[in-house]
């Protein structure tokens, strides 16, 4: 990858030199004469590495480096400055240069200062070709939906992304409630923090507490070291409390003084520790109804209410269904090396705009990616369409001839590995009954010894 390096030095020949030392480097140079047309250049180019000298006609180098620091404080700078102005080379330090070399330089010192200097370069332009990645992902028009309340969901989601509000996400399992709150933290102010999510359903109570708080040395059997917790490793980014209403009401305590002081303690310490966390919770339970029989406090219930954003489940956002099924056919598609996505039929999108949708989102995507699995042609028809409540019915009437396509596709299959395969099926769900796998297979008992031995299978 060639790098552009502005050069900004007024004399002609100390700018020949330093092309000249690094000429062998993949580099771009662009020339500047004097500080107005080096601001210039970084104005209209795309560099990667600034060269400069203090000492510049126009606006001074000291002037360019303020500029280039203000506009893309990222990218690096080395200050070029006489012996005698060390003392501006320090000054340029603090206000965010790479490096300085001092006149005359020696070959060997510029060049392991611009390599340095090129080496934070490539990351800097790394780390902003991920963090587009990112954008184009968790961008809230990658969220599927044109029904109304999913047009008002993402637009009250943009407004609040903007600031610092907690936000409680409501809704049934499988409607994407950990996209949308990524979809808030990447369009916010603290997109270039940390994103920390946390299934509070899925870490035990008793070591719940010392997942979001950390812990010292000692502070229980088996903390032979100290361990940072969720809260100081998400301080200037976001916290996603996933499940918040499986939280066991002692974690519940601990959390209200963090939300209300942005403060705790590590579990066995006495130092406090200040943070600076947004909180973004969500549940699938109804809150109001565990705070009437007292499995969650009212305080804390109030404390993360502040934003609510429900996500209506898909059998409620029917306009959607369709919408979502042509978004998984263009992601499958891709993923599966297919150039022409196929296209549902009438019948197939009768279907799915029929079915419950117990499981939401996750469920609908799971259907299409067997349903292109399924389908040969160009078209996803109903007899691709597998449904989950059918799913297992549909296995068990599907004749030879339909399951061997399913196996072989297009790549074909390895026939010894395939029958080996069944026979260790057979034995491990006849629990290693050689009669019950011989009649699972249609085999007699001799022939299923035959293949066993000939595989090298052993019961």
């Amino acid at each position: 990858m060639t790098i552009k390096v502005l050069i900004a030095e007024d004399e002609s020949r100390m700018r020949e030199v330093i092309t000249m030392l690094l000429s062998d480097l993949p580099l771009q140079f662009l020339e500047a004469g004097d500080g107005k047309t080096a601001i210039d250049i970084f104005e209209n180019e795309n560099i990667g590495l600034v060269i400069t000298d203090l000492q510049l006609p126009n606006t001074d180098g000291m002037e360019v480096l303020k500029y280039i620091k203000e506009k893309d404080p990222e990218i690096p700078a080395i200050v070029v400055t006489a012996y005698g102005s060390i003392d501006n080379a320090v000054e340029a330090i603090r206000l965010g240069a790479f490096d300085y070399v001092t006149k005359p330089f020696k070959e060997d010192r510029l060049r392991a200062c611009v390599e340095k200097a090129l080496r934070i370069s490539r990351l800097v332009t790394e780390v902003r070709h991920l963090r587009r990645e990112i954008e184009k992902k968790y961008n809230f028009d990658n969220i599927q939906g044109n029904s109304s309340r999913m047009v008002d969901l993402l637009e009250n989601a943009g407004e609040v992304a903007q600031r610092d509000t907690t936000v409680l996400i409501t809704g049934e399992s499988g409607t994407g409630k950990e996209l949308l709150s990524r979809a808030i933290h990447f369009n916010s102010r603290r997109w270039a923090g940390p994103f920390l999510p946390v299934n509070c359903a899925a870490i035990p109570p008793t070591l719940l507490e010392a997942e979001l708080f950390g812990y010292e040395e000692g502070a229980f059997t088996g903390a032979s070291r100290r361990k940072k917790g969720q809260f100081e490793l998400a301080s200037s980014g976001t916290m996603f409390l996933d499940e918040i209403g499986d939280m066991g009401i002692d974690v519940q305590a601990s959390l209200l003084r963090v939300l209300e002081q942005q403060q705790f303690q590590r579990l066995g310490g006495t130092s406090t520790i200040q943070v600076n966390v947004r909180i973004i919770a969500a549940t699938n339970k109804a809150l109001e109804k565990l705070v009437e029989t007292g499995k969650f406090r009212e305080d804390l219930y109030y404390r993360i209410n502040v934003f609510p954003l429900k996500i209506p489940p898909l059998r409620k956002r029917s306009k959607d269904i369709i919408l979502l099924s042509n978004y998984f056919i263009k992601q499958f598609s891709k993923s599966f090396g297919r150039t022409t996505p196929p296209v549902l039929t009438r019948q197939a999108k009768e279907s799915l705009m029929a079915n419950p949708w117990k499981g939401n989102i996750r469920e609908l995507k799971n259907v299409i990616e067997r349903a292109m699995i399924l389908c040969k042609g160009n078209q996803i028809g109903q007899t691709s369409l597998i449904l989950n409540e059918s799913f297992g019915s549909r296995l068990d009437k599907m004749s030879i001839e339909k399951l061997v396509p399913l196996i072989v596709g297009d790549n074909g299959v390895d026939i010894v590995a395939f029958e080996k395969e069944l026979l260790r099926y057979a034995i491990k769900n006849s629990e290693h009954n050689v009669s019950k796998a011989a009649r699972l297979l249609g085999l007699t008992r001799p022939t299923l010894r035959y293949r066993l031995e000939k595989h090298k299978i052993r019961i």
